[in-house]
């Protein structure tokens, strides 16, 4: 009831445009009740009655125009935070449509995969998204496009501009076309893109910075460091890998698990703008992502770890759905977080969402031949290390892969911001109207999507069950009768043997 009577207050100037309505009503009703009670009118009695009408139904139209009107600019000036020296004009930015999808600030560290579908689901909520990634190929091998322009090796950033693209198909391609003719031949066009940027703008950072405006994006790409650094891990039986790429290659070769990941130099600074964003943060989100190769090093970097750990936005660590090989080999959810905690300390991770989804039998297979597993859920012993388990089906299928469902992992997060603006008493703050309406329909597609992976598992386990059952009919008949079948089966070859000697002897009597 208290967020119905603040509509009421004298700053929202609402009261006005209801009274208004209330009027035009007794307007209209008087014009009406006029004419069906009169047996005669004349013709001025006609005129007040029409006019009565009119202006009614007028005052009516306008009133509820204005109260829209109003509304909206009640949501600029909650939302836009360019209206806090009062220098520009509300009735000016109502038509700004970019207002209306502003939303909390979120805060993305990780890489590959799992990041872009963390991306891919909160541009439909906030354009306030700061995608921070490492530029985590150095020691590994060059491509030939690479080699050509000089260029630091950068598929994260590049991957991370496509997920947060307006058309992200189209930029998809774009990016990762490569060129089969002439002088271009063999260089792809995201490394012919970022060298012409790099030299109009003179600073690598800046030019990724102006790439929001070129591809339409939905918040801002940041390299965690603009420092030529290496991975490189430590493994329990003392041996140091120094290149990337050879991590997973010599941990299998050595049967050791990693003991550390560390950085080359270790002191490298954080590039313009990282800090400052994880500070603003209103949520920060670790992972999905390569454990020990694209999560770890972003926290690695000075300074990165202590801004999370002093940030007042949520802390929330999204679970690996499979383990990698070479890495991550048997790693439960607990370990995940405690590898985590071990590298940078407690207090990085305060909530994890974990996934209790079903995934097709067929999919899991074809990792397992890849040497990679499901992630056991450990729930107890992760709530050990003092976090707050989440539960959710974030797995699904994608082209033929497991991924993370990206409307899941944006819901649940949305969902953590909205339960604190409520706590705060804040119902009818703009920003929470925007996002529990915008909840309330993903979380329909969300149980739409549920509901049709599971009816495909079910599908599929009937037709499994019915070809099992085929078969243990037949080996048990089979097993039953086989003696007597084979037995059968001599008797009937020994039989026309004995017909075809019987004719032969048949024929030599003849002659």
């Amino acid at each position: 009831m208290k967020g119905f009577f603040r509509w009421f207050k004298a700053n929202t100037k609402m009261k006005r445009w209801i009274i208004l309505i209330i009027i035009g009503i007794i307007l209209c009703c008087y014009g009406m009740a006029s004419i069906l009670t009169s047996r005669q009118i004349e013709f001025g009695n006609l005129a007040k009655i029409a006019a009565a009408f009119v202006i009614g139904f007028m005052l009516i139209v306008y009133s509820i125009i204005a109260i829209q009107k109003r509304t909206l600019e009640i949501l600029v000036e909650d939302t836009d935070r360019r209206l806090a020296d009062k220098k520009d004009d509300v009735k000016s930015l109502i038509f700004n449509k970019r207002v209306y999808n502003q939303g909390p600030k979120i805060v993305v560290i990780g890489g590959g995969n799992g990041l872009n579908s963390v991306l891919r689901g909160l541009k439909n909520y906030t354009d306030n998204i700061t995608a921070i990634v490492t530029v985590s190929d150095y020691g590994e091998p060059e491509s030939e496009s690479s080699k050509e322009l000089s260029m630091l090796p950068l598929d994260d950033i590049k991957n991370s501009i496509i997920a947060l693209s307006a058309k992200e198909d189209s930029v998809k391609r774009l990016m990762n076309y490569k060129f089969k003719y002439g002088k271009l031949n063999r260089l792809y066009f995201s490394d012919i893109y970022f060298t012409a940027m790099q030299d109009i703008y003179k600073d690598f950072a800046e030019s990724v910075k102006q790439s929001e405006n070129v591809f339409n994006m939905t918040g801002k790409v940041l390299p965690v460091t603009m420092e030529e650094i290496k991975i490189c891990a430590e493994l329990e039986d003392g041996t140091v890998i120094e290149s990337k790429d050879k991590i997973p290659e010599k941990t299998s070769e050595t049967t050791s698990k990693i003991s550390r990941i560390f950085i080359n130099p270790s002191n490298c600074k954080p590039s313009p703008g990282v800090l400052e964003a994880i500070e603003e943060a209103d949520a920060i989100i670790i992972g999905p992502g390569s454990l020990y190769t694209n999560v770890i090093p972003n926290l690695l970097v000075k300074g990165v770890s202590k801004a999370i750990k002093e940030s007042k936005g949520f802390k929330i660590y999204v679970s690996n759905l499979m383990t990698e090989p070479g890495q991550t080999d048997n790693y439960t959810l607990s370990e995940h977080i405690k590898a985590i905690n071990e590298h940078v300390g407690k207090g990085v991770i305060e909530y994890c969402i974990y996934d209790t989804g079903e995934i097709v039998p067929e999919y899991i297979r074809k990792y397992n031949m890849e040497g990679r597993e499901i992630v056991e859920q450990d729930v107890s012993r992760a709530k050990v290390e003092g976090i707050y388990m989440i539960q959710r089906k974030l797995s699904h299928v994608e082209n033929g892969h497991i991924r993370h469902n990206p409307d899941a992992i944006a819901a649940t997060v949305i969902q953590l911001i909205c339960d604190d603006l409520k706590f705060n008493n804040m119902e009818n703050n703009a920003q929470y109207m925007m996002l529990n309406s915008k909840l309330k329909d993903s979380k329909k597609s969300i149980k739409k999507n549920v509901k049709a992976n599971e009816q495909k598992i079910k599908n599929r386990k009937k037709a499994k069950k019915g070809e099992e059952k085929k078969k243990q009919r037949k080996s048990k008949f089979f097993s039953k009768y086989s003696d007597r079948i084979e037995s059968i089966k001599e008797s009937d070859i020994k039989l026309k043997q004995k017909e075809k000697m019987q004719k032969k002897q048949a024929n030599k009597n003849k002659r």
